[in-house]
C-alpha cells in the first residue's frame, strides 16, 4: 500500500516543479526548477570531487567496506541539474557500501548530443582501466538512466568490456516520444510535462534524428548487455519508456527485472529525506548492484 507521504509529495511537486516547467521560457529558467535547492548531506557519507577520464565529477563514499564501484549518470533532461543534485541517490548507494562517482557530463544546448555520451564514455573507460570491469555497475536516473544505455552502446561499439550491471531510475529511452503514457499519464505525473518533452528533446538533438540509438537506445541492438533493474511508477509520463525497454531486452535474451512502483513522482528515489518508497527502491537497486558486482567474483 502507498505511504502516506506519497499522496503529500504530488501537491508539492506540482507547485514547485511542474508549476514552473509550465512557465520556462528558456533553457536556463527551466533549470532554475530543478536546480534550486542547496546541497544535500547524506549522513556517514563523504563527498569529494573527482576526475575520470578528463571528466570532472563527484566521489560519494562512506566508512562501510566497499561493495563494489558505480558510476552513476544524473538526470535532468540533459539540460539540467548536476551531481550535487542528485546526492540523495549517489549518498544512499554509498552509505549501502557503493562506491559512487558522478561525473559532471557537459549539458545541452550549449553542448548537445554527443558531448554526454562522450563525457560519459571517458569516464567509464578510464574506470575500467584503474579497476575490474566486473567490479562496476552502471546507473543512472531520467535521462542519466537513457545516457547510461546509450554508454553501454558506446562502449560495445568501442569494443570495451560491459559493467557487471546496469540499475536505472524512469530511464528516458525514447528522444522520439512515442509512448502511450506520455498522454494517458501527463495529468497523473506530478513532475514533467507531456507537451514540454519533445522540446527539451531537440535541445539535445540538435537536428540529430530522434531514433539515434545513443540518444534513444531502444531503437538500438538491446543484445549482450549485462543484467537490467528498471525502477519506475505506475504515474509517469516515461512509463513506457521503461516497460517497452524491459521486453525489447528480454526479447533479445537478455536479463530485465521490472519493478513498477504505484503512486509515486518521477525518480522519487531522490526524495530520500521524505519518502520512505525512495528508501525501500534505493535499498533494492542497491541490493540488485551488489548481487550481481557478487555473481561476477571468481569463485575461491
Amino acid at each position: 500500500m502507498p505511504s502516506w507521504q506519497s499522496y503529500v509529495v504530488h501537491p508539492f511537486l506540482r507547485f514547485f516543479i511542474k508549476r514552473k516547467l509550465a512557465k520556462s521560457l528558456t533553457p536556463d529558467q527551466a533549470r532554475a526548477a530543478f536546480d534550486q535547492q542547496p546541497p544535500v548531506n547524506v549522513s556517514g557519507v563523504t563527498f569529494s570531487p573527482g576526475q575520470e577520464g578528463g571528466v570532472t565529477g563527484e566521489w560519494a563514499e562512506s566508512g562501510r567496506a566497499s561493495a563494489g564501484l558505480m558510476l552513476y549518470l544524473h538526470g535532468g533532461g540533459y539540460f539540467a541539474c548536476s551531481p550535487v543534485t542528485h546526492r540523495p541517490i549517489t549518498g544512499g548507494f554509498a552509505g549501502h557500501g557503493l562506491k559512487v562517482f558522478a561525473p559532471d557530463y557537459r549539458l545541452a544546448p550549449e553542448h548537445p548530443f554527443p558531448a554526454a555520451i562522450e563525457d560519459a564514455l571517458a569516464a567509464y573507460r578510464a574506470l575500467i582501466m584503474s579497476h575490474d570491469p566486473h567490479k562496476l555497475v552502471v546507473a543512472g536516473d531520467s535521462a542519466g538512466g537513457g545516457l547510461a544505455l546509450g554508454l553501454l552502446l558506446a562502449a560495445r561499439e568501442a569494443e570495451l568490456p560491459m559493467p557487471a550491471g546496469l540499475v536505472l531510475f524512469s530511464p528516458w529511452t525514447d528522444l522520439a516520444v512515442t509512448g502511450a503514457s506520455i498522454q494517458t499519464n501527463d495529468k497523473r505525473d506530478s513532475t514533467l510535462i507531456a507537451s514540454r518533452i519533445p522540446e527539451v528533446a531537440a535541445l539535445y538533438l540538435n537536428g540529430v534524428p530522434a531514433d539515434t540509438p545513443q540518444a534513444s537506445p531502444l531503437y538500438g541492438d538491446l543484445s549482450g548487455l549485462p543484467p537490467v533493474l528498471v525502477q519506475v511508477s505506475d504515474r509517469e509520463v516515461l512509463l513506457d519508456d521503461s516497460t517497452r525497454l524491459a521486453a525489447k531486452i528480454q526479447a533479445a535474451n537478455g536479463q530485465a527485472e521490472l519493478s513498477i512502483w504505484r503512486n509515486l513522482p518521477h525518480v522519487w528515489q531522490i526524495n530520500q529525506s521524505f519518502l520512505p518508497e525512495a528508501r525501500q527502491a534505493l535499498a533494492e537497486a542497491a541490493d540488485f548492484a551488489k548481487a550481481t558486482l557478487a555473481s561476477m567474483a571468481p569463485a575461491a
